[in-house]
């Protein structure tokens, strides 16, 4: 794997990343999800397509994630997309790119359309959660839950074997970052990939997606035996077919 490198953000902020090609005309960027690094199998076979590929390719960790600075429970969707957003300037610069959302992923890349909506040339959700904060967490919330949020300011959700801090600022700030009531007229290719058995995230949220941009060469794939991730060598495999789909528009 390519040693990763740090973007300083500003004097106290620096975010870990991944990049190759970085002289190319065209790039894939990849964004990763909720309290997730780069260090997956994901990144790790984008990075491979595109050095074969010979275009360039971008990933990097939040703060807050991964080897980035910075503290999870002081993140938000608004702190996430401006490091998106800067990183993207910094390394593809005025170049062509496609987007890559996982999760979360999917909903940070949304909000780079208001940014890059000329340099956006294709873009591809995998399991994609926009707006999970409020519609998958907060309105799933018992009363006891939404107490403990609101007035200590954070809630340790237990799911599975992980743990996610769950706090006042971010739920607040997700309401603040709505994207499934905006349009975009854009005419890229659009794939939406999600797993049949995805237990995080249902389905209907890729075809949400799908449904804010009526221009677009839209397809949704659903993978049988599919999960939330969709880590396995086989499903990469697939991913990276529906990438080469879209790549023969655009490049």
């Amino acid at each position: 794997m390519k040693k990763f490198k740090y973007f300083r953000l500003n004097k106290y902020k620096k975010l870990r990343y991944l990049s190759i090609n970085e002289k190319s005309k065209n790039f894939v960027v990849f964004l990763h999800g909720f309290m997730s690094d780069i260090e997956g199998s994901k990144p790790k076979n984008f990075l491979r397509y595109c050095k074969s590929k010979k275009i360039g390719f971008l990933t990097f960790e939040y703060s807050g994630h991964g080897k980035s600075s910075g503290e999870f429970t002081k993140g938000n969707i608004s702190k996430w997309t401006y490091e998106t957003k800067k990183i993207i300037r910094r390394i593809v610069r005025n170049n062509n790119f496609i987007l890559i959302g996982s999760s979360m992923g999917s909903w940070v890349s949304l909000n780079q359309f208001k940014f890059f909506s000329k340099q956006i040339k294709g873009f591809v959700g995998i399991g994609s959660a926009p707006e999970f904060l409020e519609r998958l967490m907060w309105k799933k919330f018992s009363k006891k839950i939404k107490k403990i949020i609101l007035q200590k300011g954070i809630y340790q959700l237990q799911h599975g074997k992980y743990e996610y801090p769950i706090t006042r600022q971010i739920i607040i700030d997700g309401r603040k970052n709505k994207v499934l009531n905006k349009k975009n007229l854009s005419k890229i290719p659009i794939t939406m990939i999600h797993g049949k058995k995805d237990e995080v995230v249902p389905v209907n949220f890729s075809k949400k997606i799908l449904k804010l941009f009526p221009n677009a060469k839209k397809k949704l794939i659903i993978i049988p035996n599919g999960d939330h991730s969709l880590s396995k060598v086989k499903y990469l495999k697939r991913i990276n077919r529906e990438l080469n789909t879209i790549i023969s528009y655009v490049i």
